[in-house]
């Protein structure tokens, strides 16, 4: 047993050794001279077209240390106030002194930290130099950044719908290059979005999916019509007239196909909320519009599907006031991304245009238009 004890007592010493020792490493390490960080541009406006293009230099003295180290180096960006407790970083090699961020990274690095898209952000930025787990920080650089939001078609992955139906709904017959698309809002391969199909004789009510808007690796039906996919596989055909809101699981071989066809209701209505005034499919702009209606700025009204309440669209969690022209994100309640049962209102009554844009299930678009 003393044996024992003896042993237990030699292993405790030596991890207090072993403690003390990363300890002293630790301690040793010290800044002699801290970064110093400039940049070419106090203010920025950041611009999808040339999202690749580089928007900012930075130029900077990497901070020196008592010992020889191997170091890492990143530009961290925060909103000015917050002392960088929500910060993003962009990184650059080791050796480097200077570097560019391009509109897309300065806008990706904007979302992340919490920034407002279309306004003037006061930002703050400083050179981050990490040796293991300790961090040195330079001086702080002051920048007004106006992000953008980023179209949502090029950010998200998609498959092609095409079809006899396509022409009519503003697009082209047979063509995987110019069709709708289905979006995957996850990035899991699961796709889903709406189609408008007007009318079936012949070929005019059916389609298949197809990827990289071509027709290699196209699929279809396996022929039974019970949502299952083959490549290759025969058209799928649409059994009536209106829009279909279709999900397709690309990996497992599935799809599904389901009528949605809206309007809007509700107390702000001339109909209030014992009927729906539909919207009509303008193949021009690929939007569902209702080109006149008159809204009362006392009551509420929210978009549902086949005069129904399975399928709406409404705002994410709670009533919004929508300014007229103003384009805001809507939310279809059949995709769990609603919270509650929330409407829509306006602030002033009047004669509105009011336009559903659905072509992109990972931004769904209203925009309503004072007359």
């Amino acid at each position: 047993m003393k044996q024992i004890f003896r042993l237990l007592a030699i292993a405790f010493i030596g991890f207090l050794v072993i403690s003390c020792e990363k300890d002293e490493d630790q301690a040793v390490i010290n800044e002699t001279t801290t970064g110093k960080l400039s940049a070419d541009k106090s203010a920025i406006i950041l611009n999808e077209l040339t999202a690749n293009d580089a928007v900012i230099n930075f130029t900077w003295t990497k901070p020196t240390f008592n010992i020889a180290v191997v170091s890492t180096q990143q530009i961290e960006l925060g909103i000015k106030g917050s002392n960088f407790k929500k910060s993003a970083t962009v990184d650059f090699a080791n050796d480097a002194t200077s570097g560019a961020i391009t509109h897309a990274a300065m806008n990706a690095a904007m979302f992340s930290i919490g920034a407002t898209a279309d306004a003037v952000n006061d930002i703050e930025a400083r050179l981050k130099t990490s040796v293991g787990s300790a961090a040195f920080y330079s001086n702080v650089v002051a920048i007004k950044v106006t992000p953008y939001t980023p179209n949502p078609d090029l950010v998200y992955p998609k498959i092609n719908v095409p079809g006899g139906y396509a022409g009519a709904a503003g697009y082209a017959t047979w063509n995987p290059a110019n069709s709708p698309n289905l979006f995957s809002p996850e990035k899991n391969d699961k796709y889903r979005g709406f189609i408008l199909i007007s009318d079936l004789a012949g070929e005019n009510g059916q389609y298949k999916f197809t990827v990289n808007q071509d027709w290699p690796g196209n699929k279809g039906d396996d022929g039974t019509n019970t949502g299952k996919l083959v490549g290759d596989g025969a058209n799928i055909k649409a059994p009536v007239i209106g829009t279909y809101y279709i999900k397709v699981d690309w990996a497992a071989n599935t799809y599904s196909s389901v009528l949605a066809n809206f309007g809007v209701i509700g107390d702000a209505t001339p109909t209030g909320w014992g009927s729906d005034t539909n919207f009509v499919y303008n193949p021009a702009t690929k939007t569902y519009v209702i080109n006149s209606i008159a809204l009362n700025n006392t009551g509420v009204f929210k978009f549902r599907a086949n005069d129904d309440w399975a399928m709406k669209f409404q705002p994410k969690k709670d009533d919004e006031t929508l300014i007229s022209g103003k384009a805001v994100q809507s939310y279809f309640s059949a995709e769990n991304t609603v919270d509650g049962d929330p409407n829509y209102k306006v602030s002033e009554a009047g004669n509105y245009k009011i336009e559903l844009d659905l072509h992109n299930s990972a931004f769904y678009k209203l925009t309503v238009t004072k007359l």
